[in-house]
């Protein structure tokens, strides 16, 4: 198996939860899967949010649905945080080039 792949069986092992849980969050978007060497996997660089996503469905107990909904809410805070970076970037130019 590929290094940079993560058997979806030793994960759900790992967490205790059913593949059934990942298929559904894939339907929803959230994760994407591949099959290596007849194993489902996922990316590596997809675990740290699919290790948010299995935190908030344990802990809070929130469903596929709800998980898809917070994280398009993260992902537009993310956009909005990076729009104001921008913005303050600009209004720092415009504001050192009108200096007296």
């Amino acid at each position: 198996m590929e290094t940079d792949m993560i058997a979806l069986n030793d994960f759900c092992s790992g967490h205790q939860i059913e593949i059934s849980f990942i298929q559904s969050l894939e339907e929803h978007g959230l994760v994407q899967t591949v099959i290596v060497d007849q194993s489902l996997c996922v990316y590596a660089h997809d675990l740290p949010k699919l290790e948010r996503i299995v935190r908030l469905y344990q802990e809070l107990n929130i469903n596929a649905e709800g998980l898809d909904v917070i994280d398009h809410l993260l992902k537009r805070i993310e956009a909005l945080q990076h729009e104001i970076c921008e913005l303050k970037n600009r209004l720092d130019f415009y504001i050192d080039q009108h200096e007296p």
